[in-house]
C-alpha cells in the first residue's frame, strides 16, 4: 500500500477549544476531545482529518514573516462561496482578520483563535 495522508495536526494550548472553532467553521464533527488531543473528520469520510495536540508553549507564527520571526510552516486553505459572509462568520467564531492581505480580491488571510494562519478563498483562486 502506498503512503496515505490521514490527518493534519495543529499544535495549540487548548485542543478542545480549537477543535470547537474548526467544527463550527467547517461543519465537521468532533470525533475525540481530550485536554491533550482533539480530532475532527469530514462527515462523509474518516480520513484525512484535522487534529489538535497540546503544545503548552505554542507560539503563533508572524505574518507576514520577517527574518528571525517564528515561521508559519503551514497554513490551511478553506474554500468558501461568499468571502465577506464567511469572513464575518469566522470572526464571530473567534478568528481575526490580518492587516496584511497579499491579494486584494478573492482571498482573505485570517487567524484562528490560537493564532494559526488560514486563508478563506473563493473558487478560482
Amino acid at each position: 500500500m502506498p503512503a496515505k495522508l490521514v490527518a493534519t495536526v495543529l499544535g495549540t494550548p487548548d485542543p478542545p477549544v480549537l477543535a470547537a472553532f474548526y467544527r463550527d467553521l467547517l461543519g465537521w464533527p468532533i470525533t475525540s476531545s481530550e485536554p491533550h488531543w482533539a480530532r475532527l473528520r469530514h462527515p462523509d469520510d474518516d480520513r484525512p482529518g484535522l487534529s489538535f495536540q497540546l503544545e503548552t508553549d505554542h507560539t503563533p507564527p508572524a505574518w507576514p514573516q520577517q527574518p528571525g520571526d517564528q515561521q508559519m510552516q503551514a497554513h490551511l486553505d478553506v474554500q468558501v462561496d461568499d468571502l465577506e459572509r464567511e469572513t464575518a462568520r469566522a470572526v464571530s467564531l473567534g478568528a481575526t482578520v490580518e492587516d496584511h492581505q497579499p491579494q486584494p480580491d478573492g482571498v482573505r488571510v485570517i487567524r484562528d483563535p490560537h493564532g494559526h494562519i488560514l486563508c478563506l478563498f473563493l473558487p478560482g483562486f
